[in-house]
């Protein structure tokens, strides 16, 4: 189910009409443990991403996207702006939400094997002591 709330104040910002939302809501705004330089960081990384992304520049705007999650992996509103570039098909004509759940956890599954060591993304995980393909 979709919170209307919620998609107008994506779509405001999509549209360029405000810079930042805040959503009240405990699965967008979950608690973590960023340090205050890892925010702020991460927050212009975030900018800078948005900057770019709205001058065309796409590759630009996900790299710095990229590494505005690596710093508040928890951050909601930056991974839906790196889904949003990568896959605009599922914001338009209707949000996909069923796919932005399966898609988050696929992330977290991703995020989890990396803190263990594994050398996981997109493509899969390369398997410690096999050849440099990745197994899914």
């Amino acid at each position: 189910m979709t919170n209307p709330e919620h998609v107008h104040a994506v779509e405001k910002l999509l549209s360029g009409e405000v810079d930042q939302v805040v959503l009240d809501d405990e699965y967008y705004n979950p608690a973590n443990n960023v340090t205050d330089l890892e925010k702020q960081l991460s927050q212009t990384k975030f900018k800078l991403g948005m900057e770019y992304s709205k001058t065309g520049k796409k590759e630009e705007a996900l790299k710095e996207l990229d590494e505005a999650l690596l710093l508040d992996t928890d951050n909601f509103l930056i991974r839906k702006q790196r889904w949003y570039i990568r896959h605009p098909e599922k914001f338009s004509p209707t949000i996909d939400v069923e796919w932005q759940q399966k898609q988050l956890d696929k992330e977290k599954a991703e995020e989890a094997l990396l803190k263990n060591g594994l050398d996981c993304g997109p493509e899969g995980c390369v398997i410690p002591g096999r050849s440099s393909h990745k197994e899914k």
